[in-house]
């Protein structure tokens, strides 16, 4: 043990001679020097702008209908390829630099072939039901942030769990009504409930619409903020969901 110990004493004494420095010297020396700083003195970005190639694009078919929402890398792709056309960009602070060129940030892109995509009926879910019934108590017609979901012939009256039969309901309504119907609980629904059409638009449900996309978006997909000052579409408030 203690000639190993003489051995690595001698090494250390070798490297220093040899003007080297140990490993753990080396490591302390790199974390302390300056990241932003390159060999010939100049200063550099070391950290990007976060975000910037995960924005959202909105992607519009050959008909400039709404399609998808993509990122702006897949945007890039889409346009280098030939395959889209860019109809808005983003600010010049936005722009994407390479090693070769600085690209700019597409903020709306159109397909140049038409993109032929059926409407499928949406599937039934408690998002879904909050959704077509904007999130109020279909009973007392009360905006609540702790709905239910409520089935209007009770399932254990054998009721189906299909769409013209669940609803929206507060707990205080889902409570009184418990296992009855309307009619035996002396409630009355304020419409009927019914399966949801099919919405193009449906992909722009709860996201922030930019300035530059509403002339192609109708305005029933923007008429969503309630202080009608054209903002971005106010979000749902969270809620939470039992079967009855």
């Amino acid at each position: 043990m203690a000639g190993r110990g003489r051995t690595g004493r001698r090494k250390v004494a070798a490297r220093a001679k040899a003007g080297r420095q140990p490993k753990a010297a080396r490591a302390a020396a790199g974390r302390g020097a300056d990241p932003t700083t390159a060999k010939d003195g100049q200063q550099r970005s070391a950290t990007p702008i976060p975000g910037r190639l995960t924005a959202p694009v909105l992607v519009l078919n050959l008909n400039y209908v709404p399609v998808n929402v993509c990122t702006v890398r897949r945007a890039i792709v889409l346009v280098a390829k030939g395959k889209a056309e860019l109809l808005e960009q983003r600010p010049e602070s936005a722009r994407i630099r390479t090693f070769s060129a600085a690209l700019n940030a597409p903020s709306i892109i159109r397909l140049v072939y038409l993109v032929k995509r059926p409407f499928a009926p949406r599937r039934l879910s408690k998002k879904e039901v909050f959704l077509r019934d904007h999130y109020t108590c279909q009973y007392c017609g009360q905006r609540s942030q702790h709905l239910t979901l409520d089935h209007v012939v009770p399932r254990r009256q054998h009721g189906p769990h299909t769409w013209d039969n669940v609803v929206a309901a507060c707990g205080r309504c889902n409570l009184d009504k418990a296992g009855r119907t309307p009619e035996e609980a002396n409630m009355k629904l304020r419409r009927e409930p019914t399966a949801p059409q099919p919405n193009p638009y449906r992909i722009l449900e709860n996201r922030a619409i930019r300035d530059e996309w509403r002339q192609y978006i109708p305005w029933q997909a923007t008429g969503r903020s309630r202080n009608g000052d054209g903002g971005p579409p106010e979000r749902e408030p969270a809620a939470t969901a039992v079967a009855d």
